[in-house]
């Protein structure tokens, strides 16, 4: 069972998010505002958090933001707003996943199971969510991937990546030179349960670039085919 933060504003929330989890045998630990939920992250850090996006004293965009700065644990997001842009911004900052309130509990612990699933792929005898490649460590060109350690690393250079993008990056990897359409590429990050779209995928694809242009300018080994999808190129 695991470690989670929860932090929202809504006591009600609060209360009953809490309880469902502790059913399952998960601990939890809750906040009430993003600062303090913040603070408590980087000092003891859980397992996940589950976070909110309106909260007084800081959001929870700038939480997940300044999270991400030092960390990659798990994050799944709450909103409250019907608003696709606040999904693109969290998926863009960082986010595993996203849950529109009012959301049934049920639904809450399937997701959370999954992320922690995704988390976890040195506990799975099997191949994790949608097909991906079980523990071995994968290396393609300048590219090491470690799945039971969660290590990126380019060129001998680590690349901190999330669960999602780091399954994602694994899917890509596996055939180099073969495309993944978006929905492959879904199959291989999520679970069953979980639906998200296009733009989702493609938020993923750009902060993992992102990351590793930070480490390599020159880095161009995630080609986009528009209208198909995107390839992995072994340099």
């Amino acid at each position: 069972m695991a470690a989670i933060t929860l932090i929202d504003d809504d006591e009600n929330i609060v209360a009953s998010v809490s309880l469902a989890l502790e059913s399952h045998g998960h601990t939890v630990k809750a906040y009430y505002d993003g600062a303090s939920g913040l603070e408590a992250v980087e000092a003891s850090p859980p397992d996940l958090v589950i976070l909110d996006v309106k909260m007084p004293r800081m959001d929870g965009m700038e939480v997940l933001r300044r999270l991400r700065q030092t960390s990659e644990i798990p994050v799944i997001m709450l909103t409250s707003k019907d608003d696709e842009i606040d999904e693109i911004l969290g998926f863009n900052l960082g986010a595993d996943d996203y849950m529109h309130k009012p959301f049934s509990q049920r639904l809450l612990l399937e997701r959370v199971k999954a992320v922690l699933r995704r988390a976890r792929p040195e506990e799975e005898d099997a191949p994790s969510a949608g097909g991906a490649a079980g523990s071995k460590v994968m290396k393609r060109g300048k590219l090491t991937l470690d799945p039971a350690r969660h290590d990126s690393l380019w060129d001998g250079r680590p690349v901190r990546l999330t669960v999602t993008e780091f399954l994602l990056l694994q899917a890509l990897a596996q055939r180099p030179g073969f495309v993944k359409s978006r929905d492959n590429l879904m199959d291989a990050a999520y679970d069953d349960q979980v639906y998200v779209d296009d733009r989702t995928i493609d938020s993923h694809i750009k902060r993992m670039r992102k990351k590793f242009r930070q480490v390599d300018p020159e880095f161009d080994s995630i080609e986009t085919l528009y209208g198909v999808g995107y390839r992995y190129r072994e340099a």
